[in-house]
């Protein structure tokens, strides 16, 4: 699954191309690597983006291609 997408069905980022220009703005890292937008991301990675002054670090669980409500919080495992 490509690295925006995740974003935006994980909920972490509200839309695709928001998730797209973080990405491509050099604001997110796979496995410490920084990653544009069409990177794939495998269960295990851990993704690093940097909000402002806070980075959010998670670890990607599952990988879905559409979620409800609750589900959304199964796909990662916040790290710090």
């Amino acid at each position: 699954m490509r690295i925006d997408k995740f974003l935006k069905t994980a909920r972490i980022i509200k839309r695709r191309t928001l998730a797209k220009e973080a990405c491509d703005g050099g604001r997110v890292l796979i496995n410490g690597k920084t990653a544009k937008a069409g990177t794939e991301v495998q269960v295990g990675d851990v993704i690093e983006i940097i909000f402002g002054e806070k980075p959010m670090k998670i670890r990607a669980e599952k990988l879905l291609e559409h979620t409800v409500k609750d589900e959304y919080k199964e796909m990662y495992t916040i790290i710090s």
